[in-house]
């Protein structure tokens, strides 16, 4: 038996959905960490508190697109999603519970 190599490649056209899709979410990817870079910089230092908020925030948003569009999430069955999103929801809890109680105890002391 002989097997033949073939060395033709198929170049397929490119799919002008998927690539518009790409240029949104980098371009709203683009907006928000600009949003971010402003708010650092902008921002007087005495506003701390509504800095450290804001990054969460946007981090948070880049972070459900980023999931979502790139990873494949954002196009799953509804369980898939909430079994990923609920634990994280509890691992935001529970560190927003211990900057708070380690904030109370530095207080304290």
């Amino acid at each position: 038996m002989h097997s033949e190599e073939t060395n033709e490649v198929v170049v397929q056209p490119p799919d002008k959905e998927k690539i518009r899709k790409i240029w949104k979410v980098a371009l709203i990817l683009g907006i928000v960490t600009a949003c971010e870079f402003a708010v650092a910089f902008l921002l007087p230092p005495e506003y701390r508190t509504i800095k450290i908020v804001t990054f969460i925030i946007m981090t948070i948003v880049k972070a459900f697109y980023i999931v979502g569009e790139f990873m494949h999430l954002g196009h799953e069955v509804k369980s898939l999603i909430y079994s990923v999103l609920i634990p994280m929801a509890f691992v935001v809890w529970l560190l927003i519970a211990l900057i708070v109680e380690g904030d109370s105890i530095l207080m304290a002391r």
